[in-house]
C-alpha cells in the first residue's frame, strides 16, 4: 500500500466532517483565533529569557558647535537730513 491509499480513510472522514459540521468548525476556529492573535501580539512567540537581562544603551556624541558670528554693525548716518517739513511720499 502506498501513502495515498493509507490516508484515504482520513480524507473521507475530514470530508464528511467538513460537509456536515463545516459552519460549526468555522465559527469555532474564528473564536479560537482571537485569543491566539492576542497571545502572539503580546509577545507569546518570543523566547523566554528569564535569567538574561538585556540592557540596551544608546550613546549620542554631539560635536561642539560654535555659534555663527554676529553680523557686522550697521554704520550709517545717525541724524536724518530730512526735515520735519519734507514728506518722503511726495510724488
Amino acid at each position: 500500500m502506498t501513502g495515498a491509499e493509507l490516508l484515504q480513510p482520513v480524507f473521507h472522514f475530514l470530508d464528511r466532517m467538513i460537509g456536515e459540521y463545516g459552519d460549526v468548525l468555522y465559527i469555532l476556529l474564528v473564536y479560537a483565533s482571537i485569543p491566539l492573535i492576542a497571545w502572539i501580539l503580546s509577545g507569546g512567540l518570543r523566547r523566554r529569557q528569564s535569567r538574561q537581562l538585556n540592557h540596551t544603551a544608546i550613546i549620542v556624541i554631539w560635536p561642539p558647535v560654535r555659534p555663527p558670528p554676529l553680523p557686522p554693525p550697521i554704520i550709517g548716518r545717525e541724524s536724518s537730513t530730512l526735515s520735519d517739513d519734507d514728506d518722503c511720499f511726495d510724488a
